[in-house]
């Protein structure tokens, strides 16, 4: 059942592909760079037609034309799902404008290595959960941790939407359980996150330059609202990355 995947209130991020007479919608509305457009699902009609809240964009609604099509891509308590679906009908109900869209494909759930990697070098304070904060995670979220704890330093040196990888000074063996804090720049704004990293695998790092160990942590107990926020950081800095490449090349 496609509820059992999505539900009303979930948020999703529409990717333009083609519109109704095969054209790029992308390549209309924003040159080269594809245009995703972000909203929340409204209703679930059947197991092909949901309906979803028209997307707006800087206070405007985004007046998507029936017959485009767009890769879909949820964000749910069960993870990030992904699909393809039509704009078949759009109207106004009850002060909310409304898309309806036809599932073209089957939900397919996001693998963890499907990510994007970013490169980067960021400051992060961390420490090991005890077996008993392992325990009340199973049921309360991470605000609900002790914060007495002294934080060792790390530094985040590439992070993605399912993960992260950090150099310590501390051996984290794998399976251990990390709480890291650190801050990301998203719209210009500093936002502050307290996550949960499972050690999938650690390094000693050997060389004359280099001590200490190489962890590799994927994200558990991590909310929707985080990991998309995370993703959106990602496509910001890949954007900044291009266009310094861009003027780079115009200026050889």
């Amino acid at each position: 059942m496609l509820n059992d995947y999505i539900v009303p209130g979930d948020r999703l991020e529409l990717t333009a592909v083609h519109d109704d007479m095969g054209m790029n919608i992308a390549e209309k509305m924003q040159g080269p760079e594809r245009k995703v457009f972000r909203t929340r699902i409204h209703d679930i009609r059947t197991e092909d037609e949901i309906e979803i809240e028209m997307p707006m964009e800087h206070n405007t609604l985004q007046m998507l034309p029936v017959g485009g099509e767009y890769d879909l891509c949820f964000y749910t308590r069960k993870g990030l799902y992904q699909c393809y679906a039509t704009v078949i009908d759009r109207y106004k109900s009850n002060n909310f404008f409304i898309l309806v869209m036809n599932l073209t494909t089957n939900l397919r759930k996001f693998q963890r290595r499907e990510y994007y990697r970013l490169n980067c070098v960021l400051n992060m304070k961390c420490r090991k959960l005890s077996t008993e904060e392992e325990k009340t995670l199973e049921d309360r979220p991470v605000e609900f941790l002790n914060t007495d704890f002294t934080l060792e330093d790390g530094l985040i040196v590439d992070i993605s939407g399912g993960g992260a990888r950090f150099l310590s000074d501390i051996p984290y063996e794998k399976h251990d359980q990390i709480l890291f804090r650190f801050t990301l720049d998203i719209d210009k704004r500093p936002r502050e996150y307290s996550l949960i990293g499972k050690v999938v695998r650690s390094d000693l790092l050997e060389g004359e330059e280099q001590t200490g160990y190489e962890i590799r942590v994927q994200f558990v107990h991590i909310n929707g609202k985080d990991r998309e926020s995370i993703i959106r950081y990602i496509f910001e800095e890949q954007r900044k990355i291009r266009k310094r490449s861009q003027i780079r090349t115009q200026e050889d």
